[in-house]
């Protein structure tokens, strides 16, 4: 219904656009205030309005975020679509290098899941109020979990 509205020429307002893209209404001002949205056109009111291309855009942050894309990474991708000075083959070494970062962070995960579950190991599962796991994040003895 709003793609069809936006195709016949249908102005959105910021609300419309935050329904349309499943994204948060202050999401979508964040995103203007840092960048990623250029200001949008005006209503002889003041009010913002958004036409075919925020939607889009706003629909490729919102997914690139879900992909775990950093602010900074979906800033390097939009400069290279915004001057059509891409080929497949850069963005495919981007998303790599982002797989890449994704697979380091699994590691730090499953490390951190190991520590965890040790801790919770030593639980007696009492009314007691004395818990290992409390216990070990008070410990300012213990060194930090090192990472990847």
């Amino acid at each position: 219904m709003v793609d069809a509205a936006i195709s016949c020429g249908k102005l959105l307002t910021r609300g419309e656009l935050a329904v349309a893209t499943s994204c948060n209404i202050e999401t979508i001002r964040y995103y203007e205030k840092i960048g990623l949205l250029p200001p949008p056109l005006r209503s002889q009111g003041g009010h913002r309005l958004y036409g075919l291309e925020p939607l889009k855009r706003v629909n490729f942050i919102r997914r690139s975020r879900e992909l775990g894309f950093t602010l900074e990474e979906i800033r390097d991708l939009l400069h290279l679509v915004d001057g059509h000075k891409y080929t497949c083959g850069q963005i495919e070494a981007l998303a790599r290098e982002h797989v890449s970062e994704l697979n380091k962070k699994i590691t730090d995960m499953k490390k951190l899941k190991g520590v965890l579950e040790r801790l919770v190991s030593q639980c007696a599962r009492s009314e007691s109020p004395e818990c290992p796991v409390i216990d070990a994040l008070f410990d300012t003895r213990t060194p930090p979990i090192k990472r990847a």
